[in-house]
């Protein structure tokens, strides 16, 4: 048998990023051929990832990316099971590469955008040789592109919320509505996105509420209509308060400055997503258990 030396387990780890003990199993596997040995793990590393594709990835990351023209611009949500692989510098940098894929080649979907080329591989590729090498579930969620002939403002908020805007008007608006969304996350841009249902729900339960204060029919009605634009104006973009000025709503900002918010978008990592509760020390037992049997 072909000798297993420091050197060459040390240089299947750079090749592959993994673990030593990993790297030197697969070269006794194949008698210290590198080249059989990547692909033995590469073999390896697709039923990592399968196996691993089965847990929850509800942490994560927003990528972001303005282009230099500033007119096309995208979020891409890319999750993974725990904060602490959130900030590996691979995983961030693999977020960064696909916002910029996606803005410069608009995908359909998360599928068209797996199968594109990224550097020498496929973005699918690069996945799953990242699961390999981090040993945790990733998965990319969602997107979001916005092309425009007006301009485009982008805000990251550490790497958990990202946001877009569209919009007329100087730079600064752009990047202070942002900043307003990020902080604020209107569920609607005006009034008139708000489901007719969801405003009756709402006018029913303060009805209700004004029935039990006991107040005149009069006083009663204007608690309900003021509870209704407190509601409105809370959930939309327009009508919140100006987090840098609480005198002006969103929208008589805008109008101050004569400029004009065409759309936004923005992405929460993790939203919607139920992450499962687990017990650690079971959950140590069980992997023990497993490696032993």
């Amino acid at each position: 048998m072909a000798e297993i030396t420091a050197a060459l387990v040390k240089e299947l780890r750079e090749t592959t990023g993994l673990g030593m003990m990993e790297c030197k199993k697969a070269l006794v596997d194949t008698n210290g051929d590198l080249k059989a040995a990547e692909d033995l793990l590469r073999v390896k590393s697709g039923a990592k990832a399968n196996k691993a594709a089965g847990r929850v990835a509800a942490e994560g990351v927003i990528g972001a990316y303005l282009g230099a023209d500033g007119k096309s611009a995208s979020l891409v949500e890319i999750n993974c099971e725990t904060d602490f692989v959130a900030k590996n510098s691979d995983f961030l940098e693999f977020a960064a590469a696909l916002a910029q894929l996606v803005a410069e080649r608009n995908p359909a979907d998360v599928a068209a955008l797996s199968a594109l080329p990224l550097g020498d591989a496929t973005v699918e590729a690069k996945r799953q040789a990242l699961v390999q090498k981090i040993g945790e579930n990733l998965s990319i969620r969602r997107f979001h592109r916005v092309h425009t002939a007006a301009k485009l403002a982008r805000y990251l908020h550490g790497v958990k919320i990202g946001v877009l805007v569209e919009f007329e008007g100087d730079d600064e608006v752009g990047k202070d509505l942002a900043m307003h969304i990020a902080f604020a996350r209107p569920q609607f841009l005006s009034r008139d996105q708000v489901a007719p249902e969801a405003v009756a729900r709402e006018r029913d339960v303060l009805v209700a509420r004004a029935k039990e204060s006991g107040k005149p029919a009069n006083i009663a009605e204007k608690m309900v209509e003021g509870g209704l634009n407190k509601f409105l104006g809370e959930i939309t973009l327009l009508g919140q308060t100006y987090i840098k000025d609480d005198k002006l709503t969103v929208e008589k900002m805008l109008a101050a400055r004569k400029a004009t918010l065409l759309s936004y978008r923005f992405f929460v990592v993790g939203e919607g997503i139920e992450k499962k509760s687990s017990d650690f020390a079971a959950e140590v037992a069980a992997q023990a258990k497993a490696a032993a049997g």
